[in-house]
C-alpha cells in the first residue's frame, strides 16, 4: 500500500517531535511528500506553496524551515553570505552548486577524499565540513 503524501510528511515531523500543524504538514508535503530529497530555497518553497494552494507567508516558510532545522529534518547549506539552501538529506555529503541556474544538488560522495583539514584553534572543536563545489559553463 502506497503511503499518501500527507502521512509522509506527518510521519516525517513526528519522527522529530514536530507538531504536524497545517502549516508544518503543507510545506512538509511539498518537501518530502512524494519521498525523494530536496535542495529549496525559502523563495522556492513558498512559491511551490503558493502554487499548490497552500496559505503560508512568505515569513511562516523561512520560520518552519528554521524549525525543520533545528529538528534535524533539513540541512542548511549557505552558498554564499545571502542565498541559503535547505537539503532534506541531513547526511553528510558534497554539493554542486550550478551558478548559470543558481542550483545546487548533490554531488557524488564516493568521488570525494578529504585527507586532512587545520586544525581548530585552541577552545574550539570542528563541527562540521561543508563541500560546496560551484560549477560554471565554459
Amino acid at each position: 500500500m502506497t503511503r499518501k503524501p500527507t502521512e509522509i510528511a506527518t510521519s516525517w515531523l513526528n519522527t522529530a517531535g514536530l507538531r504536524p500543524t497545517r502549516q508544518r504538514v503543507a510545506l512538509a508535503e511539498l518537501l518530502v511528500g512524494d519521498g525523494q530529497h530536496r535542495h529549496v530555497t525559502a523563495e522556492s518553497l513558498f512559491d511551490s506553496a503558493k502554487s499548490a494552494g497552500a496559505p503560508v507567508s512568505l515569513a511562516t516558510v523561512y520560520n518552519t524551515l528554521r524549525a525543520f532545522c533545528d529538528a534535524g529534518l533539513v540541512q542548511e547549506v549557505t552558498v554564499d553570505g545571502s542565498k541559503s539552501y535547505f537539503d532534506t538529506n541531513t547526511h553528510d555529503h558534497p554539493h554542486f552548486f550550478w551558478e548559470d541556474e543558481a542550483g545546487l544538488s548533490d554531488a557524488p560522495s564516493d568521488q570525494l577524499v578529504i585527507t586532512r583539514v587545520p586544525d581548530a584553534p585552541e577552545g574550539y572543536e570542528i563541527a562540521a565540513v561543508d563541500v560546496v563545489i560551484r560549477l560554471r559553463k565554459l
